[in-house]
């Protein structure tokens, strides 16, 4: 689930999964839900990190809460479309990938692609893009376990289940 262990600058304990944050000295570049078992790091001396902690912990205690993080997308123009409308989709909200697909001249198979490639699940909020009749698949997964687990408890949070 993602680069080793000591790629990650923090990891932050979630009720739902150990978020492994990466950045650089200007972005956040990655979060990853890792496997059931990783323990929780605090940040490296990496303000960016550090930052993306304290984000997340806000987020966990109030789900309207609004990342503003420095964002490194890197993706396709399409990709990186998709992810930057996420962002605007508020806690609590959904909109189906076939909405999504149809306001950016898209189909909904391409923005479930952009979603399962999704570099920084959580703070662009994939898990807010549902399927029509039903929440749809979460990390590439449309199966129900760990992955979907996930998406169910975060829309749980912001109230939109």
């Amino acid at each position: 689930m993602g680069a080793p262990l000591q790629a990650w600058q923090a990891r932050v304990r979630t009720p739902f999964a150990v978020l492994g944050i990466a950045a650089n000295d200007t972005h956040v570049t990655g979060v990853r839900y890792l496997a059931p078992g990783i323990e929780a790091m605090a940040p490296k001396k990496n303000t960016v990190a550090y930052l993306a902690c304290v984000q997340i912990q806000a987020y966990l205690e109030d789900p309207a809460f609004v990342f503003d993080l420095p964002l490194k997308l890197s993706g396709t123009h399409h990709r990186v479309q998709v992810w930057e409308a996420m962002q605007k989709i508020a806690a609590g909200k959904t909109r189906t990938y076939g909405e999504l697909a149809k306001e950016l001249g898209s189909s909904p198979r391409a923005v479930g692609g952009a979603c399962g490639a999704n570099p920084l699940p959580l703070i662009v909020p994939c898990h807010r893009i549902v399927a029509a009749s039903d929440i749809g698949g979460f990390m590439g997964r449309r199966e129900e376990g760990f992955e979907r687990s996930i998406k169910r408890w975060l829309l749980e949070h912001e109230g939109a289940l």
